[in-house]
């Protein structure tokens, strides 16, 4: 028993010093995990031209269950350890569920733009749960870089939807919070078993419930198949809620949580960004200086102890 106690603990070493020693790779993945996130909301719209807010929400959700479900299967991957069942269930309710659900329900009266304000409070907020759930300790700069960042975006959105708070807000800060614990609960345990296996048995855990929501809502709400609602639903149940997730907690695992949340605040611009070319909305003359400073804001938190 001390034997295998003693290989599982070397093992876990040798995990976390092989990706100390590759930054610059878990920076790329967690880079790449915030691009796909930034075509969520998008897509989202997209998805709601022929779909329910509910309908939506849960065909996604079953749609990337039944890729990871596929996946874990195939490569035969074991069951997780009883101990990490309530961290799974924190990323199923936070990112799973909870984050695309009150992000739809926003999305049916809010402008993708104004959506973004979640966005950018989200790496501030991951970080502080880190802080309080992990024991993570970022040094002052690195606070200062990321409230700055966070302060950047606010005014920014804030400012590009006029000022005005909508019964859209109420969902939004919702969100923010139960994907705030989402991500800090996954990063933690992509750093004891693979990123993809978290968020694989985090959707395979959602089965039991999404399926019969996906079947009630998709009788009750109705559908209409177009090429931007079929392809809306594919990227957000494919590219944000399983690829983008994968190498996002794997990022998160390799250059820890705080840092990796920081890289989020580029992802309102990249989500104005694409609005842009998908939905045909406006971009305002800000946007250029405010990409400036994120991009500023982020060279800090990478570089500061964190």
């Amino acid at each position: 028993m001390r034997v295998q106690s003693s290989a599982t603990t070397a093992s876990r070493i040798a995990v976390a010093a092989a990706r100390e020693q590759q930054p610059g790779l878990g920076t790329l993945q967690a880079a790449l995990g915030v691009i796909a996130f930034s075509l969520t909301f998008p897509a989202t719209a997209w998805g709601l031209e022929g779909f329910g807010p509910w309908s939506l929400v849960a065909v996604r959700s079953v749609l990337a269950a039944v890729i990871a479900g596929g996946c874990l299967l195939a490569l035969r991957v074991p069951l997780p350890a009883r101990r990490h069942w309530s961290g799974l269930a924190i990323v199923a309710a936070g990112v799973v569920l909870g984050f695309p659900l009150l992000t739809t329900l926003a999305l049916e009266t809010s402008t993708t733009a104004h959506a973004a304000v979640v966005v950018g409070l989200l790496p501030l907020t991951t970080a502080l749960l880190s802080a309080l759930r992990v024991g993570t300790r970022p040094s002052r700069t690195f606070w200062a870089a990321a409230v700055a960042g966070a302060a950047a975006v606010l005014a920014f959105t804030v400012q590009q939807s006029g000022g005005a708070l909508n019964t859209a807000d109420v969902y939004l800060f919702a969100a923010l919070l139960v994907c705030a614990a989402g991500y800090t609960e996954g990063g933690r345990l992509a750093r004891i078993m693979p990123g993809w296996h978290v968020i694989g048995w985090a959707l395979v855990l959602c089965l039991p419930l999404t399926v019969p929501v996906a079947a009630f809502a998709l009788a009750q709400e109705p559908v209409r198949l177009t090429a931007h609602s079929v392809t809306g639903l594919l990227w957000v149940a494919a590219g944000s809620q399983f690829l983008g997730l994968v190498v996002w907690y794997r990022g998160m695992a390799a250059i820890g949580i705080p840092k990796a949340s920081q890289l989020q605040l580029a992802q309102p611009l990249l989500t104005l960004v694409w609005s842009v070319l998908l939905l045909g909305e406006h971009l305002p003359v800000a946007a250029p200086l405010t990409a400036v400073a994120v991009l500023v804001c982020i060279a800090v938190t990478q570089r500061a102890r964190g």
